[in-house]
Formats: C-alpha cells, sequence, structure tokens
C-alpha cells in the first residue's frame, strides 16, 4: 500500500472514531470497524473493480472494490443486529482471504488480504508459550516510609437540623442552702389604749385627832371630818397608783 493511501485510510478511521458521542447515541448502533490494506489473488493483484466482501454468520456484512490493489472497508452494525466478537471473514471475488478479524465497535485496522481461488489455505496453529517456573516468593520487605500527609479536603455542607430529644428525667434535690443574714429589726408598734380603770382601794385607817387649835375645841370635829376625807381621798389615789403600775 503506498504511503497516500494508507495515510488517507487512517485519515477516515479517525474521523469515523472522532464522532460526536451524542450523535453515535442517538443512532444507537456502535462504531463501525475500519479494515484496509493491500490485496492479492492467487498470488497476483486483482484488477481494478474486483470486490472485497466481508461476510458475517455467512452473510455479507460490507463489501468494497479494489483500486490499485488496495481497499479500505468499513464493516457497521445494523440496527437490530450484534456483530460483537463474531469472525469476519474476507473474500476477494471468488476467492478466500486467509486472514481474519474479529469484528468490535471502533476496531479494525491495517490487514492485508492474501487469497486465493480454492481452499483458503490452513492458518498454523499458535504453539502456546511453555509454561514458566513460578519461584517461591520472597520474604516481605521492610515497610517503607509513611506517606505525608493529604491536603485536608473541603468542609462538608451543614447537616440538617436533628430531632428533638426526649425529656430528660427529674434531677434530685439540691442541698440546703446557707442561713441568712438576721433581718432588721421592725419599727416599733403603735402605743396600746388606756387600760380600764381598777378598783377602789381599801379605806384606810382613821388618823388620830390633831390637837385642837387656838380657837377651841368647838372647831376641832370640823378639822377632823376634812382630815379623814382628805385620807380617804389619798388612799384612792394611791390604790389606783398601785394597779396601774402592775398593769404595765
Amino acid at each position: 500500500m503506498t504511503k497516500a493511501k494508507l495515510v488517507a485510510l487512517m485519515a477516515v478511521m479517525a474521523m469515523l472514531l472522532a464522532l460526536p458521542a451524542m450523535v453515535l447515541a442517538q443512532a444507537q448502533p456502535p462504531r463501525p470497524a475500519v479494515f484496509g490494506g493491500s490485496v492479492t489473488l492467487d498470488g497476483v493483484t486483482p484488477a481494478n473493480g474486483t470486490t472485497v466482501t466481508a461476510m458475517i454468520d455467512g452473510v455479507m456484512a460490507a463489501s468494497v472494490t479494489v483500486i490499485d490493489g488496495e481497499y479500505a472497508l468499513i464493516v457497521a452494525q445494523p440496527l437490530g443486529s450484534s456483530f460483537g466478537g463474531k469472525e469476519i471473514i474476507f473474500k476477494v471475488g471468488t476467492g478466500t482471504a486467509a486472514a481474519t478479524a474479529t469484528w468490535e465497535g471502533s476496531g479494525g485496522g491495517v490487514l492485508n488480504l492474501i487469497a486465493t481461488s480454492g481452499p483458503p489455505p490452513a492458518t498454523a496453529t499458535p504453539v502456546p508459550p511453555p509454561t514458566a517456573v513460578v519461584a517461591a516468593p520472597g520474604a516481605s520487605g521492610p515497610p517503607g516510609p509513611a506517606g505525608a500527609s493529604g491536603v485536608p479536603g473541603p468542609a462538608g455542607a451543614k447537616g440538617d437540623k436533628g430531632d428533638k430529644g426526649d425529656k430528660g428525667d427529674a434531677g434530685g434535690a439540691g442541698n440546703a442552702g446557707a442561713k441568712g443574714d438576721k433581718g432588721d429589726g421592725g419599727a416599733t408598734g403603735a402605743a396600746g389604749a388606756a387600760g380600764s380603770a381598777g378598783a377602789d382601794g381599801a379605806v384606810g385607817p382613821a388618823g388620830s385627832d390633831g390637837e385642837p387649835g387656838a380657837e377651841g375645841a368647838a372647831s376641832s370635829g370640823l378639822l377632823g371630818i376634812i382630815g379623814l376625807i382628805i385620807a380617804v381621798v389619798a388612799l384612792i389615789a394611791a390604790g389606783g397608783g398601785i394597779l396601774m403600775g402592775g398593769r404595765r
């Protein structure tokens, strides 16, 4: 394949792979697989216009014509079909190419087709590599140093307010408070009402008669009576004072 044609093929593949994801999502099918390269049929370059066909499950999935011994083939998965993981067989004219491919969305690549008109040449069965001898694991090495602390992340959003908690049990009685200071004395009360008069005191003994005055014995009787009255009044006054003092 010439360099210019190979570049053109790769450009087509790049354009298909660069389709916007939104357009592909609307179209539903995955991106097609694109193949290209040189073509030979029975050891010679086929004529221009020779058909190259991609067969999947025995049905033609895509076709293109040969130009100057080269081809570029787009194998798209139609709606309602699934090509994923299926084998692609290439036919060149009436011949079948020895090379095959597996269909994958956005897959493909450069694939040179060597076809023969008879049965396709048998492909060599790959020989699996010898089984590697697995050695016993070595002893664990010492732990490496601790890494530096990472940068703190941003603070999280404020959480919702939690539900109100249940009412707590009543607390025990507190200790007795200290004795308060003595209050100020009250104001003096109003004076009480006067008590009732006491009973009359006993009559005191009669005083002795005074000596008769100069005026004679006639006036001594009158003076005695006056003295008696004065003594009685004095005794009453003294009894009242005693009673009033006792009530206080």
